[in-house]
């Protein structure tokens, strides 16, 4: 279990993609991050205490979970002030990372951070869920966005057999796994390395069809 700054970033430099010029964009992030936040809420001002550890570990946790060779793009499903996001893109530069918020604010943010970054294969799709275009997407992620019966619902159309969801659920994951129904599915869930209490989804749906007949 992680639990400070300093063990965050050592996590960081551990994984294979993280390498000086990503921990330069991640440096980068939080700064904007850090500056922003005072004009919009984009996160809680007392996370930014522990920014390393609650956002960029939190979100980049997700990587070792993705095989390198995994073909993408990968879609993260309202993005918000862009974790794991743009934090994916940042240690992943050279694949498609594509990132579906509706709020005007939030995407201006992500069009800025995206762009200092130097993030050119990642894109911001500015719209409802519902109203993104459908392609099959190698990895879903989503962070907080809706509760999981929901999220299937909105979000199956972009499931392919061998899309692999990444689903940090916090506290509920369990429960929201056990609570599900009428979808075949192969999930589990994993311990998060930043909230002992704290779980993440993991897993295929069953055929990307959804829900059973």
């Amino acid at each position: 279990m992680i639990t400070n700054e300093d063990e965050a970033r050592d996590w960081l430099r551990g994984l294979p993609e993280c390498d000086d010029k990503a921990m330069e964009r991640l440096t980068l992030l939080v700064e904007m991050l850090t500056e922003e936040n005072q004009r919009q809420n984009l996160v809680s001002s007392a996370s930014l205490d522990q920014v390393w550890m609650r956002h960029i570990v939190d979100s980049a946790q997700l990587l070792p979970h993705v095989p390198r060779e995994t073909s993408l793009p990968w879609m993260d499903l309202g993005t918000g002030a862009g974790f794991p996001g743009l934090v994916i893109a940042a240690m992943r530069p050279e694949c498609e990372v594509i990132m579906v918020e509706s709020r005007n604010r939030r995407i201006e943010w992500l069009e800025r951070a995206r762009i200092a970054m130097g993030l050119e294969r990642a894109r911001i799709v500015g719209s409802r869920l519902e109203l993104a275009e459908s392609q099959p997407c190698s990895v879903i992620s989503a962070r907080a966005f809706a509760p999981l019966e929901k999220l299937l619902a909105l979000s199956s159309r972009f499931s392919t057999s061998d899309t692999i969801w990444l689903l940090p659920k916090g506290r509920s994951a369990s429960q929201e796994l056990d609570d599900l129904r009428n979808w075949r599915h192969v999930f589990h869930v994993e311990q998060s390395l930043t909230d002992p209490q704290a779980g993440i989804i993991v897993g295929k749906l069953a055929g990307g069809k959804g829900k059973t007949a």
